[in-house]
């Protein structure tokens, strides 16, 4: 017995000292953009939207232009994840509006709690009070599935918008045929997931995880900075919905342009997602980005603005 655990204990210790040189590796490749560039938040006016519930909603907007293009991010991160798309799409001359989702970032949870209704409402809030008429919707992963559960709870959404760009995402059963889902929610509920994301090691692997063949570490440490500022315990209700809750039957009750983006290197929203997103969508274009994981908001921003100016091609705004 003494003898197996004296094993036990040595293949752990190998695998440690393995997962530390892989870890290591990462640390050393280059960055695509300066990590004091990502931490910055976008720049514009902050705007603080009370909810009935109580919630307040964290909101950046700035320009002026015809085609508003709304920004919902993903489960653990904040507004900071559009830092670099937000700066493309300024250029261009859209009037860009991002928000903390509910519970997210400097968006507090009302009396309602937390959910797939009170955050879709949230989405439907933001496009009310900054009276969007002719906006691309623009959700990445779990923001993709609460612009999916807007439209759906509120079809007069659909009148606000002329495009939707889902990059990245899914329509729920986000642990159906995605392994390392299975793995980590279960980890991510008991809180040993993001004890181990604060470890130097875990945190450069785990984040190395969400993304593609060429892993940033300046944009994982990020991503990790917000990841693990979060109260994931608080944020279950939402959490488990994204397993059990499944829009797909709906989806062809969503009449508005729509564009579905994936990478190709994308094991979080795996591509099945994405194929039966653009299969159920009526008007929807499914475009592949080669090579790219889950954080394809950091990985071909490009790619998304791309998505946007094909769901904009007469925009007037453009300089």
């Amino acid at each position: 017995m003494r003898r197996v655990v004296s094993l036990l204990g040595v293949a752990a210790g190998c695998g440690y000292l393995a997962a530390r040189s892989v870890a290591s590796r990462i640390r050393r490749r280059p960055d695509r953009y300066p990590e004091e560039r990502l931490r910055r938040d976008p720049a514009g006016e902050e705007v603080s939207i009370l909810r009935p519930d109580g919630t307040r909603i964290r909101v950046i907007t700035a320009g002026h232009g015809a085609t508003a293009v709304i920004l919902a991010h993903g489960y653990g991160a904040s507004v900071r994840e559009w830092t670099i798309l937000w700066e493309m799409l300024a250029e261009l001359g859209y009037r860009v509006i991002c928000f903390d989702q509910r519970g997210h970032g400097r968006s507090t949870i009302g009396a309602a709690g937390i959910g797939p209704s009170q955050m879709a409402g949230d989405t439907m809030g933001v496009l009310e009070h900054f009276e969007v008429t002719d906006g691309i919707l623009v959700g990445h992963s779990m923001g993709g599935f609460l612009a999916l559960r807007c439209l759906l709870d509120h079809p007069e959404c659909q009148q606000r918008l002329r495009g939707l760009v889902l990059a990245a995402s899914f329509a729920g059963r986000v642990t159906e045929r995605a392994p390392q889902n299975r793995l980590q929610i279960p980890l991510l509920a008991s809180g040993i997931l993001p004890a181990l994301a604060a470890t130097e090691t875990f945190g450069m692997l785990f984040g190395a995880s969400l993304s593609g063949d060429h892993p940033s570490p300046a944009e994982i440490r990020v991503f990790l900075d917000d990841f693990i500022a979060h109260n994931h315990r608080r944020l279950l209700p939402i959490l488990r919905a994204l397993v059990s809750e499944d829009l797909y039957p709906r989806l062809g009750e969503i009449l508005v342009p729509t564009m579905v983006l994936c990478g190709t290197k994308d094991r979080t929203t795996p591509p099945w997602h994405s194929e039966a997103l653009a299969a159920g969508i009526p008007e929807a274009e499914l475009r592949w980005v080669e090579g790219v994981g889950h954080m394809i908001n950091y990985e071909a921003p490009d790619r998304v603005v791309a998505a946007v100016r094909s769901l904009a091609p007469h925009l007037e705004a453009v300089r």
